[in-house]
């Protein structure tokens, strides 16, 4: 009876065992606040492209789900910043790219002004390249990484301003004004010199 006892199940053992599995299938459907698939949700067409999102040196990190965060190529990398526990320890560094001629979420209009506005941070294959560094924690550069994105477009969306003439004018005659007054200045200094000058002679 004792080695029956000893080798049989435990019931303690098997609840246990059960409780594990359920925690281990709970942490694997936990997705971060700042996941790609919560930042930009999928679109509802199904036959829309997949693409595999990527960390430095090529490792697949995952896959994002249709919609813009499957055009983005993210990848992490050591932070430069000063100090710090995680600093050249931990990857970090979060860099977002996309090709930004063929990015066809943004209108055409709106790609050729980020085109002029953020030409510093195209590279030849024509990709726009956004980095963050700012926090030490991967998901948190990669959600600014995107609102930078957003900003981005938003910033080359808005149209200029139309000045009034009567805006004009007033513009025109402030200037002058200012000239005026910095060459009435610029007499006064000049005779204060010459009636110093002819004093000292």
């Amino acid at each position: 009876h004792t080695l029956r006892a000893l080798c049989g199940p435990r019931p303690g053992l098997a609840l246990l065992s059960a409780r594990c599995s359920l925690w281990a299938g709970i942490g694997t459907e936990y997705r971060s606040s700042h996941s790609l698939d919560k930042l930009y949700p999928p679109r509802q067409d199904k036959a829309a492209a997949r693409a595999p999102v990527r960390r430095a040196g090529g490792e697949r990190e995952g896959r994002a789900r249709g919609g813009v965060g499957s055009r983005l190529t993210v990848s992490y990398s050591r932070s430069s910043g000063p100090g710090g526990q995680n600093v050249n320890k931990v990857n970090s560094k979060a860099e977002v790219r996309f090709h930004l001629e063929s990015a066809d979420w943004i209108p055409e209009a709106v790609r050729q002004n980020m085109a002029l506005m953020h030409r510093n941070k195209i590279n030849r294959a024509g990709e726009l390249i956004v980095t963050s560094e700012e926090s030490r924690y991967q998901m948190r550069n990669l959600a600014i990484c995107l609102e930078k994105i957003r900003t981005m477009v938003t910033e080359a969306t808005e149209k200029p301003k139309v000045v009034s003439k009567e805006t004009t004018q007033k513009l025109i005659e402030r200037v002058e004004k200012m000239n005026r007054e910095r060459l009435r200045q610029k007499r006064i200094h000049s005779n204060i010199k010459q009636s110093r000058k002819a004093d000292f002679d």
